[in-house]
């Protein structure tokens, strides 16, 4: 599998506009909690180091009964370091923690506030994005983003920029505390900051391209689960599941090395930087020894010394291993721009013409479009006037379901234009546009929610009484008042808990209760038997009355009644007439209706 995801620059100067728009659009607006969370880190990174350095008045003052001097500033005598020093060590705890407490509940809310407004905004692009485009990406993909990518963006800009300025400023905190007990020694303590540098920006870099790989194997663990729950019926009766658990198992495993990759990286890391820690805490043990031979250091000051430095090193570790965090975030944050930064073809005029209420009028003129290279339609003109039904016939193929597509704008038209009572679609608002049409389709969608909710979902502020009469006028109040919670039962995922039948009027009441001048039919009756068939055809009658309806049909039975048939072939209308006159004609339509024993002769006996 091929994945779209972006690359990865490896250069920190690339990643500064991507923080700049990261604060711009997630974390400005909550500026004051991410600040005083920073504040509880510093407080809690200077607080530990602070204890730390506390080590040498303790030793030195309750220990060896030496006068001390406290934090630079208070001198205590050895009668009073017994209760003074645990007293400060306790205080400057207290402060840590509360520090701590606070740093936590304001990261939680800061992260968790992002990863909603990340989820919201990309299932918006989702849902806005055009047709085409979300035809040509999976859903997975989309799952993958909203669920995966968001939280690495989170746990990176909270809990990776936080702890960062924590241990970073415990960091600094604890070098001027060693610079402060003796700058030689630190002098030596820094020499190996290059070499730890090498080693973070070294496995950085490993880290980062781990990362990507993980995050794209990601989405195609995403796409096979849902693929395979989509076609769960057709594994199962062609006996593939174990074919399917080795194409998943195949996915797993890629993502598994990428995953393995990045999580070496993390934990080699740390063990590197403590290698180069530990030769320098070794420099530094022969030089203090060697200071306190020549009296010139203290026990307490060299064990504060010595507390200090492995702090160092525990914050440096810590430093380092945050760098996958950032990592991923940054990819993550990189995926889900470039998904939100796709503009949507199918866009509004600046000043949408408004479309008065009432009957419409829909004119094809000279349409031609094309998905790619090769024209789908070409030079289509048709007129449908109010209460006149026009029915597209002919071969699959022959760009049907691509003309209806097109006066709801899910498609624009590559020439010509289609317009409503002389108004080109093109400069009107999509929300109006869309408010006059009804579309019923082979297999309506109903949500996993009440029978009443999918009935009003074009219009949720309907009353019962104006969802139950639109059920009567679709043929389904009887079936949905025998069901055991009438309109208040739940009709599954997909609507999977009814029939074919029902699905199919439920949508019709769906439409009947929308009310649309103009009404699109997409092979409404082809997926039933005959009963349903014939209860639904009875509601679609009642439901196209008065409206101007343009539907597509290959049970020719269904459309013989139509004020006017359209009969495509290869993009191009090939006849246009009725029922009679296109049978009469003897082309295209009469070769069709022929098969279907439509033409006024009786069917072909076959012998079996």
């Amino acid at each position: 599998m091929t994945s779209s995801a972006p690359p990865v620059p490896t250069e920190d100067a690339a990643s500064r506009p991507l923080i700049g728009r990261i604060w711009r659009d997630y974390l400005s607006g909550r500026k004051t909690a991410l600040i005083l969370s920073l504040v509880c880190a510093a407080i809690a990174g200077i607080a530990n180091a602070t204890i730390l350095q506390m080590l040498q008045p303790a030793i030195d003052g309750m220990f060896q009964s030496k006068p001390v001097t406290v934090a630079g500033v208070f001198v205590v005598q050895p009668e009073h370091a017994l209760l003074a020093i645990p007293a400060v060590i306790v205080g400057i705890a207290l402060i840590w923690t509360m520090a701590a407490l606070g740093q936590a509940a304001l990261v939680n809310r800061i992260g968790h506030g992002i990863v909603g407004d990340i989820q919201v905004r990309l299932f918006g692009a989702m849902i806005r994005a055009d047709l085409a485009r979300l035809r040509s990406q999976h859903s997975g993909a989309f799952v993958s983003s909203v669920l995966f990518d968001a939280n690495l963006v989170r746990e990176a800009f909270t809990n990776g920029v936080v702890n960062y300025t924590q241990h970073g400023l415990t960091l600094i905190a604890v070098i001027l505390y060693m610079a402060w007990s003796d700058w030689k020694l630190t002098a030596i303590v820094l020499l190996g900051a290059p070499l730890i540098a090498y080693v973070i920006r070294r496995f950085g870099k490993r880290m980062r391209k781990a990362t990507t790989g993980a995050m794209v194997e990601t989405e195609n663990l995403s796409t096979a689960l849902m693929e395979n729950l989509d076609g769960v019926r057709l594994i199962k009766i062609e006996n593939r599941e174990a074919a399917e658990q080795d194409r998943v198992a195949e996915v797993i495993d890629r993502r598994q090395r990428h995953v393995i990759k990045s999580a070496d990286s993390r934990a080699f890391a740390g063990p590197f930087s403590n290698l180069v820690a530990m030769l320098i805490v070794a420099a530094v043990m022969a030089y203090a020894g060697w200071q306190a031979r020549q009296g010139e250091m203290t026990v307490g000051a060299f064990a504060a010394y010595v507390g200090l430095l492995m702090s160092a090193g525990q914050s440096l570790r810590q430093v380092t291993n945050l760098q996958t965090v950032m990592a991923e975030g940054l990819t993550a944050a990189r995926r889900l721009f470039a998904s939100l930064d796709i503009a949507p073809e199918i866009r509004e005029a600046a000043a949408p013409q408004p479309l008065p209420p009432g009957p419409a009028t829909v004119v094809f003129d000279d349409v031609t479009f094309s998905y790619g290279s090769a024209p789908t339609i070409t030079d289509v003109s048709l007129t449908m006037k109010p209460g006149e039904t026009v029915a597209l016939v002919g071969p699959s193929g022959g760009g049907k379901s691509t003309l209806l597509s097109l006066l709801p704008r899910f498609y624009d038209v590559t020439s010509g234009k289609v317009s409503i009572n002389g108004t080109d679609l093109r400069a009107l608002s999509l929300s109006d546009l869309r408010a006059r049409i009804a579309l019923v389709t082979q297999e309506p969608f109903l949500f996993d929610d009440t029978i009443a909710a999918n009935i009003a979902y074009a219009r949720p502020e309907a009353t019962p009484e104006q969802i139950a009469e639109a059920a009567r006028s679709a043929a389904a109040h009887d079936f949905i008042t025998a069901l055991p919670e009438g309109y208040q039962t739940r009709a599954g995922e997909g609507g999977m808990r009814l029939s074919g039948g029902q699905r199919q009027r439920i949508a019709i009441a769906r439409a009947f209760l929308k009310d649309a001048p103009i009404l699109l039919l997409d092979e409404a009756t082809s997926a039933l038997d005959t009963e349903s068939e014939t209860l639904v055809q009875a509601a679609l009658e009642r439901l196209m009355a008065g409206r101007s309806t343009l539907m597509i049909a290959h049970r020719l039975s269904t459309v013989r009644h139509a004020t006017r048939i359209v009969v495509l072939e290869a993009g191009k209308i090939v006849e246009s007439g009725t029922h009679a006159a296109l049978v009469k004609k003897g082309g295209l339509y009469a070769r069709l209706a022929k098969q279907q024993s439509l033409d006024g002769t009786p069917p072909v006996a076959t012998v079996a």
